[in-house]
């Protein structure tokens, strides 16, 4: 039932640029809080080791480095949340190289009531020290962090990707442009409007590429594509929206609805001599934003390839590792659903 529709041109760079957001952690995610925080105790009691000439003083010098270390690395995720934009365009040596002037400041603050308090632990030579190891541990745990995402995202997805963002479906365009064609003997202004949505909805998709998308923005191209495709099926196309605007801001990743109702026209519509219904319902419930695409089912149509619905079940689970939902499957009515939840 899934194929690879990618409609939108993505060259150059683009795919590498969304491979490099796939595999950067998700630092406002609890799971990713609780890893940092986690990681970067175990670290300073075991540092604490060193030096201690008993139990009590490792106890002594643990305690303290906790004091420091937990409130430093809070502020440090939320600078680098705050970040994540910025930290997407970013190489590999300038995300460590920020990550690591972040967790210095966050070092240096979190120091400040031990001077206050005037504990030899907040002596300038004992704050240079604990700077400097922050900012060694922050790049140290953005590392190890990165490398745990790239680790959970499958080679098959990688590939996905790749293929979803950087390959043009011919088919779409030259659909496409066929409908363009026609309607300029007939209706100029309309042949107009479909090579501006064309236009726009390959520009949107370029500008996706600059930081992560919302609902909002996906939920509009998925309104140009099937404005488009409406001009070419006509009544056969049947679309039926229930959008609640409240979910707009979700964050989302980019490409992540387009494929979806893609699949609903090409193996819901095309291949029906009726025609079919193509449903898009997105409403906030418990906490939480969902969407379903739902279509009805036509005749034999083309295989898919297996991407689409894969990369954006993946790529999801990738931004929000807790309260995230996607299922895919038939219903009853001889029906298509796609239906996706994530955090409000």
């Amino acid at each position: 039932m899934d194929t690879v529709t990618a409609s939108t041109t993505l060259l150059g760079e683009a795919p590498v640029a969304s491979l490099r957001r796939g595999t950067l952690p998700t630092l406002c995610e609890p799971g990713t809080i609780l890893r940092a925080l986690l990681g970067v105790q175990v670290i300073v009691t075991a540092g604490a080791a060193f030096g201690s000439g008993s139990l009590s003083a490792w106890l002594g010098h643990a305690i303290v480095g906790a004091g420091v270390g937990v409130p430093a690395t809070l502020a440090w995720l939320v600078a680098c949340c705050g970040l994540e934009r910025l930290l997407a365009r970013l190489p590999s040596t300038g995300r460590l190289a920020c990550a690591a002037a972040v967790a210095a400041l966050a070092s240096w603050l979190a120091c400040l009531p031990l001077r206050m308090m005037g504990l030899d632990a907040g002596d300038s030579t004992n704050v240079a020290a604990i700077v400097g190891a922050g900012a060694l541990l922050g790049a140290v745990v953005y590392h190890w962090l990165e490398l745990r995402v790239r680790a959970t995202l499958p080679a098959a997805t990688e590939a996905g990707l790749i293929e979803l963002q950087s390959r043009v479906q011919p088919h779409f365009l030259f659909n496409t442009l066929n409908t363009a064609i026609a309607l300029v003997r007939v209706d100029p202004t309309r042949a107009e409007e479909v090579l501006e949505d064309l236009s726009e909805l390959f520009r949107a998709a370029l500008g996706a590429l600059e930081g992560d998308s919302t609902l909002g923005e996906e939920i509009r191209l998925a309104r140009l594509y099937l404005a488009i495709e409406g001009m070419r099926f006509g009544k056969r196309l049947e679309v039926e929206w229930d959008v609640d605007d409240a979910i707009a801001h979700v964050r989302v990743p980019p490409l992540l609805l387009q494929p979806l109702v893609e699949n609903a026209v090409r193996h819901g519509v095309e291949p029906n001599d009726a025609g079919g219904r193509v449903q898009i319902r997105a409403r906030a419930r418990n906490g939480r934003a969902w969407v379903q695409v739902v279509n009805t089912v036509g005749g034999a149509s083309a295989p898919g390839h297996g991407i689409g619905l894969v990369s954006s079940r993946e790529r999801l689970r990738l931004m929000h590792v807790f309260r995230s939902e996607f299922q895919a499957g038939p219903i009853d009515g001889g029906r298509f659903r796609v239906r996706l939840a994530v955090p409000l």
